[in-house]
């Protein structure tokens, strides 16, 4: 039995604009109730894929399943990157009324996205992303709430699936502020980290931090081919 990683839980919010895009009803295992905003719609602020960028090279296409109206996989084209953005819900970009959980061949070689949280979700883009990553050889990069690294139900699981690399990421705040404003105080609190998978990887995870600070004000990082070394 797999176990599930658990993200956290989101506040109740109203929105106070319409949507730009109309979001097609979702599967049943996605309806995850009124706390929740429609279809986990969380866009992960540029400066957090620019972190990433700036410690991880990505040799190679990259598909971002849960592309949302763009966030990261802009980010990754301006770089350099080939990306294939899909996602389950049409925002307007990428190709949509693609469902990840359900895809049974790899768009790309690599895989980075900021998953859905909530109902094992994210246990279920991880497993399937390291699937796939095994046929392709490539890198899983996942954006996951810090509490989940000390959850106590979830020190096998990461015990069983060790990421190479961890990176503690500061000050972001994952939210739909043109759709819905500011966010709330007790969203404004969560932490987030990336973890990345590689090949082969073997042993103990490494870690890093990341300020995103750094990044805020910056055009994308090139691709390079460079990472950060933990001899």
């Amino acid at each position: 039995m797999s176990i599930g990683i658990i993200l956290g839980s989101r506040p109740r919010i109203a929105p106070i604009a319409k949507r730009a895009v109309q979001a097609a009803p979702l599967p049943q295992a996605f309806r995850l109730g009124a706390a929740r905003i429609p279809n986990e719609y969380y866009p992960t602020p540029p400066e957090a894929t620019r972190a990433l960028l700036s410690v991880e090279r990505f040799d190679g296409s990259i598909w971002e399943p849960a592309c949302g109206e763009g966030a990261i996989a802009s980010v990754l084209t301006e770089a350099g990157h080939s990306v294939v953005a899909t996602d389950l819900v049409d925002y307007g970009y990428g190709i949509p009324r693609v469902d990840f959980l359900k895809e049974t061949r790899p768009r790309a070689r690599h895989i980075v996205t900021n998953p859905p949280y909530g109902s094992g979700l994210a246990d279920a883009f991880i497993e399937r992303s390291l699937a796939f990553a095994s046929d392709t050889r490539g890198t899983v990069a996942m954006l996951l709430n810090l509490s989940s690294l000390a959850h106590r139900t979830r020190t096998r699981w990461w015990q069983a699936h060790p990421p190479a690399r961890l990176y503690a990421i500061d000050d972001i705040v994952c939210w739909p502020e043109r759709h819905y404003g500011p966010p709330p105080t007790q969203f404004t609190r969560h932490r987030y980290f990336w973890a990345v998978w590689t090949p082969d990887h073997e042993g103990p995870s490494a870690f890093w931090w990341l300020s995103s600070a750094e990044f805020r004000q910056r055009q994308s990082v090139p691709n390079n081919n460079k990472k950060r070394s933990y001899s």
